[in-house]
């Protein structure tokens, strides 16, 4: 099976480490696709809940398929979020293809596009640090637990539902904040003179404009990996959310990792980046 080209492709909140994270599917979609441009805009390794000692195979799988990338050529651009902001001290490191940074702005077809995660934006975030985590832990809970009653769900032949997909659109509070992050980003961006701006963090896909009485700019948010499997891809001029079916995915690929750089096992791979930028 080809793989699809894409000129820019834009993953955020993977959150390996997680029992959320649904690795095995985004490594089908990374296999089927080849962009010219990967970005991957935040909380892709979950540092704060990395204690645990929780990261199975198809997680290590993910981080060696993006190093492919790396390896056969493709620029990867690692913006940090705040589930792995343990990185932002090595904020402009570039190693080869892949360079750590905290934002990017890139011009696109003549336009500028900038990209970062959006948790700036998040009250608790700057204010109450061990709030946030302590919510991240019982998001990563919620999680687990709904993904027992799925798969019971499945096995009575009824559709998945998702808890916190349900809260967030019914919670007056939770629309409330989703919609004041998207604004707030559109008023930064166009203040910036930016055409588009593309952030993560709120696990919520969307594109649309943004106007205010300053000016309009292109909203975009690549969702995530944990509940939404969503992304965002440019290709032939256009931006568009990519949303996993696993019905897409029928053939069992075989693993294509070979070269021995790409086994190293995930405690290896921190050792060799620390040592790097030591």
């Amino acid at each position: 099976m080809p793989k699809r080209e894409i000129d820019i492709l834009v993953i955020s909140d993977i959150h390996l480490g997680t029992y959320g994270c649904h690795a095995k599917e985004l490594l089908k979609y990374l296999k089927s696709v080849n962009p010219k441009i990967l970005i991957l805009n935040g909380d892709i390794i979950d540092i704060w809940q990395f204690s645990k000692s929780y990261f199975p195979e198809a997680h290590t799988k993910v981080i060696r398929k993006i190093l492919k990338f790396v390896t056969d050529g493709t620029p990867v651009y690692y913006l940090t979020g705040n589930h792995d902001e343990m990185l932002r001290k090595f904020t402009d490191f570039n190693m080869g293809g892949l360079q750590l940074l905290n934002k990017l702005v890139l011009d696109v077809d003549g336009a500028k596009v900038w990209f970062f995660h959006g948790d700036i934006f998040d009250v608790t975030m700057q204010h109450s640090k061990w709030l946030a985590k302590l919510g991240a832990v019982g998001y990563d809970t919620l999680i687990l637990i709904n993904s027992f009653v799925n798969w019971c769900l499945v096995k009575m032949g009824r559709k998945k539902y998702s808890f916190s997909q349900k809260i967030k659109a019914s919670v007056k509070e939770a629309v409330k904040f989703i919609n004041q992050f998207e604004e707030t980003a559109a008023d930064l961006a166009i203040e910036k003179n930016y055409q588009y701006v593309i952030c993560g963090h709120i696990h919520h896909a969307e594109m649309r404009n943004i106007q205010n009485e300053k000016g309009q700019v292109t909203y975009l948010n690549s969702g995530d990996w944990v509940e939404s499997l969503t992304s965002l891809e440019y290709h032939h001029g256009n931006w568009s959310i990519y949303k996993y079916d696993g019905a897409a995915y029928t053939e069992k690929e075989e693993d294509e990792f070979e070269d021995t750089q790409s086994k190293m096992d995930i405690k290896e791979l921190f050792k060799k980046f620390t040592q790097s930028v030591a």
